[in-house]
């Protein structure tokens, strides 16, 4: 009797959350525009190739130089996406990055960088949160696919209370606003969008025991779905003048619902390979942040 009680309450339980998630506002289906309407070449110009109208981009590397683009404008907080289909093949000593970033010396940062692997060895998808200046936050993790034989779509989820990193609407991270922890939170410097695509053999692969092999060059990334939905503000804009109007700043989009907190911890204890708050050799004591992270 006890046994069956038991049941019909996790029935319960798991009926209510499964209602929670179905109820929670999905995010937007993001809008695919030309590449030159939200962005710019940055370096190398001649080392990015336009396909289908400007609706799909190519970044090379070679021997001489990488390239990359950036953001005509710059935002503070909103959601951001971009397909990306990685460099193919041995692609060892690369890296092929999609980041937030603000221009000045106690610099914020959002980053996805996905580093290279050699031929049949996985890729590595790094995250990095720079707030103040202050970095040294990487999480790792394999992905779940073959990254380089199709798009996939990797966004960024910004607002006053988390940023989210999400891959094909997963969410494989998030970094909650801890400033009552002391802990800074990028509030109050815009930041622009960029992506590149550089040689980096001195850390990237195997920390950096894999060099790259540029017989095999140019390397090549593609792009497109150049996704912008944020409050565009000059460079030393304090506040979103749109704040608490715009559909990611919305009640529904200041935590994770009961769906995607069980997706953060599936990619947690099956793909995740490095962790910042779980290194003591770096960190003998757990970061602020990472102790409410680790009640997740």
């Amino acid at each position: 009797m006890v046994a069956r009680a038991w049941v019909l309450l996790l029935g319960v339980v798991l009926v209510t959350a499964a209602a929670k998630s179905a109820t929670a506002a999905p995010l937007r289906r993001p809008v695919a525009v030309p590449f030159g309407r939200n962005y710019v070449p940055t370096w190398a110009f001649d080392h990015i190739k336009y396909y289908n109208g400007g609706s799909q981009i190519e970044l090379y590397l070679d021997k001489y130089t990488g390239t990359g683009f950036q953001s005509k404008g710059n935002y503070l907080f909103g959601h951001f996406s971009m397909d990306i289909k990685l460099v193919p093949g041995d692609s060892a000593g690369t890296v092929t990055a999609f980041y937030l970033s603000s221009q000045n010396s106690e610099h914020d940062e959002i980053d996805f960088e996905f580093l290279g692997n050699r031929s049949g060895q996985p890729y590595i998808l790094q995250t990095n949160v720079f707030t103040g200046g202050q970095g040294n936050r990487e999480q790792r993790i394999y992905l779940w696919f073959d990254p380089t034989i199709a798009f996939h779509t990797y966004s960024v989820l910004w607002n006053l209370y988390q940023i989210v990193f999400f891959v094909d609407d997963v969410p494989i991270r998030v970094f909650k606003n801890c400033k009552e922890l002391g802990v800074r939170f990028p509030f109050y410097q815009p930041m622009k969008i960029y992506s590149s695509l550089w040689n980096a053999d001195d850390w990237a692969t195997r920390g950096g025991l894999e060099k790259t092999d540029w017989s095999k060059a140019p390397f090549v990334a593609a792009y497109r779905s150049f996704h912008v939905d944020g409050c565009e503000a000059s460079v030393e804009a304090r506040f979103c003048a749109t704040q608490g109007l715009r559909w990611w700043d919305q009640k529904e989009f200041q935590d994770l619902d009961s769906f995607q907190y069980r997706r953060l911890l599936e990619i947690r204890q099956k793909y995740t390979i490095y962790n910042y708050c779980t290194d003591r050799s770096r960190y003998p004591t757990m970061p602020p942040e990472c102790i409410r992270d680790h009640d997740i």
